[in-house]
C-alpha cells in the first residue's frame, strides 16, 4: 500500500508534518518501537510508529532518524500522547533525510494503525500471490515447466508467511517449502492425515482445523483436477487416494480472498497429482501384462521375456536380473457396493513407495495392477536382496503398515477394511506364480484377524498361525473354555496368577529354572503352581500333547 492511502484514511487520524513528495512510497510492514536503535529489528519497507520515549533531548532525533533511513524505513509516525506536539527537532531531522513524518493524534491507538496496515498489505500480497498461483497453474496445465508445488509453497512462505506441506492420505510428505525452518516430523504428518481423513469421512467441509501440541493447522483437501468439490460421488472412492494441503495456521477467521487463494493452490497441486498418476500408466500396464501371463499359465520363458522389459522401467540402470516380491491387497466395504480394486491399486502405489523419497514423482519401483476387488503389486528387489543366511531384506509384512495404520483406519471409519499379503522374494519367472498364490494366502490370513488394517507375510504360512484364524468361532470358544476357564476362575478367586504362570512356563520350553527366574519365584513355588494347573485341568504338562493344547488355547483366547 502507498503512504498516500494512509493519509487519506480519516479513521487513522494522521497529520503530515513533512515529506509530501515521498507519499508514493510503498509500505510493506509496520513496527512499533521506542528503542533508541531499532535497526536490528527492521528489514526495510516499514512504517515505524513511536511514542517518543527514546527522546531525552533534541540531540537524540538526528541519530534516530539516520538509523531508520539506513534500515530502509519508508515513514515515521510519532504519537502526540506523550509530549503533546511532535518536537521540531524531529521534524527537521526527518526533512533533512527525506523521511516522511506523520503525527498521530492522542485519540488514535497505535494498534488501530497496525491492524489497518497489516490487513491492507496482507490483502495486496494475497492478490499478487493469487496472480502468481494462477499463472503457475496455467503453466502446469500445459506442461511441467512450472516446477511443481514446491514453488507455490515457497511463495506462501515468503509472501504470506504461511508454512504449508502436501501430504498423502497415508501421511507421507510429498512436498514442502524449501526455505529455512524446521520440517514436519513424520509422526505429525501421520496425525494430520488421520485427522483429515476422519473429517472427510464425517462429511465436514474443509478446511479442517486441528491443533497438535501448541501448533494449529488447517487442512485443505486436494481433489482430482477433473472433479469438482460438489461431485456427487461416494467419498469412499477417493478418501484413500486424495492428497491434502496442511497449512500451519488457523483458517477460522481468514477472509474469503485468502481462502480462495488456498483453494487455487490446491487446484495447482491437483494438476501435479494427476500428472503423477499419468506417469504410472506404463508401470500399471506392465504389471497387468505380467499378471495375465502368470494367471493364464504362460510358459516361464514368455513371462521372463516380459520381466526383462519391465526391469529397466522399474529399476533403471540395474545390471543384474532382480528378485521379485508380490503384494496383494483388498479394500472392502461393509455394504459391498463399491469396487475395491482401483482403491487398493492406489493404496498400494502409495504405501509401497520408497519411504525416503520425496516430491510429487518419487522413485517408486513398483508396478500395480488390479483385477476385480484385488490389487497386485510386482515389486522388484536388487538381486542381493537375500543374504547368505537366508534372511530377507525386502518388504516385510509386520513393518509395511507400521506408519500408515492410523491414517488408513481413520479413512476406513467403521465400515471398511484393508488387508494385505506379502510373498517371499523369488529370483525367476518360474517362481512368480507361486509367489502370487503365497501372497493371496497370506492376505486371507490377514483377513481372518480383527482390525481394520491388517497384513500377513509368507513366514506365517508355515506356522500354526495359518490354521488358527480359520477355526470356527464356536470351536475356538469351546476348546479354550474347557482348558482355561478353570484356571481363570481360580485366579479370580485366589489371585493365584496361574494363567501368567502357564504362559511363562510354555514360553521357557518347560524349563523350571528359567521360568522361575523370569517370574522371580522360588522353584518350589513354581512347581506348586504348575501342579495346581494340572490338578484343575486334568492335564500333564510333562506331556508334549498337553503342552501343545495349552499353547493353542492361549493363542486362540
Amino acid at each position: 500500500m502507498r503512504l498516500r492511502a494512509l493519509l487519506d484514511t480519516d479513521a487513522l487520524g494522521l497529520r503530515l508534518l513533512g515529506g509530501e513528495d515521498e507519499l508514493d512510497r510503498t509500505v510493506r510492514g509496520v513496527m512499533t518501537t521506542d528503542l533508541r536503535d531499532p535497526s536490528r529489528y527492521l528489514s526495510g519497507g516499514e512504517l515505524v510508529l513511536t511514542g517518543l520515549a527514546w527522546r531525552r533531548d533534541a540531540a537524540d532525533s538526528e541519530p534516530f532518524v539516520r538509523l531508520l533511513v539506513q534500515a530502509g524505513v519508508v515513514a515515521l509516525a510519532a504519537g502526540e500522547a506523550e509530549l503533546g506536539d511532535v518536537p521540531e527537532d524531529l521534524v527537521v531531522a526527518c526533512a533533512r533525510h527525506r523521511l516522511p513524518l506523520f503525527a498521530v493524534h492522542e485519540s488514535v491507538a497505535f494498534a488501530t494503525i497496525t491492524e489497518h496496515v497489516v490487513r491492507q498489505v496482507s490483502g495486496e500480497r494475497a492478490g499478487d500471490l493469487a496472480a502468481v498461483v494462477d499463472r503457475h497453474r496455467r503453466m502446469m496445465t500445459s506442461g511441467p515447466a512450472g516446477g511443481g508445488p514446491d514453488v507455490v509453497l515457497d511463495l506462501l512462505g515468503s509472501d504470506l508467511d504461511l508454512r504449508a506441506w502436501v501430504l498423502s492420505p497415508a501421511g507421507r510428505l510429498i512436498a514442502g517449502p524449501k526455505v529455512a525452518g524446521p520440517g514436519l516430523p513424520a509422526d505429525t504428518c501421520a496425525k494430520l492425515a488421520a485427522e483429515h481423513l476422519a473429517a472427510v469421512r464425517s462429511g465436514r467441509r474443509g478446511p479442517h482445523r486441528v491443533t497438535l501440541g501448541s501448533s494449529a493447522y488447517s487442512l485443505f483437501p486436494v481433489r482430482s483436477s477433473g472433479r469438482s468439490p460438489q461431485a456427487s460421488r461416494d467419498v469412499r472412492e477417493t478418501v484413500l487416494s486424495d492428497w491434502l494441503l496442511a497449512v500451519e495456521a488457523d483458517a477460522g477467521d481468514w477472509p474469503a480472498e485468502r481462502l480462495d487463494l488456498l483453494q487455487g493452490v490446491t487446484q495447482l497441486i491437483a494438476v501435479e497429482r494427476d500428472r503423477r498418476d499419468a506417469a504410472r500408466t506404463v508401470r500399471r500396464r506392465l504389471a497387468q501384462e505380467v499378471l495375465e501371463l502368470v494367471q493364464t499359465g504362460a510358459a516361464p520363458a514368455e513371462i521372463a521375456a516380459r520381466l526383462r522389459v519391465a526391469a529397466p522401467v522399474l529399476l533403471p540402470g540395474l545390471g543384474a536380473a532382480p528378485h521379485w516380491q508380490v503384494v496383494v491387497a483388498r479394500v472392502e466395504w461393509r455394504d459391498g457396493d463399491l469396487e475395491g480394486g482401483p482403491m487398493a491399486q492406489s493404496l498400494l502405489e502409495e504405501i509401497l513407495v520408497d519411504p525416503h523419497a520425496t516430491g510429487p514423482e518419487p522413485s517408486d519401483r513398483i508396478a500395480v495392477a488390479h483385477t476385480g476387488d484385488e490389487a497386485i503389486a510386482l515389486v522388484p528387489l536388487p538381486a542381493v536382496s537375500t543374504e547368505h543366511d537366508g534372511s530377507e531384506t525386502g518388504i516385510l509384512a509386520d513393518t509395511l503398515l507400521e506408519t500408515v495404520r492410523d491414517p488408513l483406519s481413520a479413512g476406513l471409519d467403521d465400515d471398511g477394511r484393508v488387508t494385505l499379503g506379502v510373498s517371499a522374494s523369488v529370483h525367476s519367472a518360474e517362481g512368480l506364480r507361486g509367489a502370487l498364490e503365497e501372497a493371496r494366502h497370506a492376505r486371507r490370513v490377514a483377513a481372518a484377524r480383527a482390525g481394520r488394517v491388517c497384513a500377513a507375510g509368507h513366514q506365517e504360512l508355515a506356522s500354526h498361525v495359518l490354521l488358527l484364524p480359520f477355526v470356527p468361532d464356536d470351536v475356538r470358544r469351546a476348546f479354550t473354555a474347557r482348558l482355561l476357564d478353570p484356571l481363570r476362575d481360580y485366579d479370580r478367586r485366589h489371585r493365584a496368577e496361574l494363567i501368567p504362570t502357564l504362559e511363562a512356563f510354555l514360553d521357557c520350553d518347560g524349563s523350571w529354572t528359567r521360568c522361575a527366574t523370569r517370574l522371580h519365584l522360588h522353584v518350589n513355588t513354581l512347581r506348586y503352581r504348575v501342579g495346581r494347573i494340572e490338578q484343575l485341568t486334568s492335564r500333564d504338562l510333562s506331556r508334549l500333547e498337553d503342552k501343545l493344547d495349552f499353547f493353542l488355547a492361549l493363542r486362540m483366547s
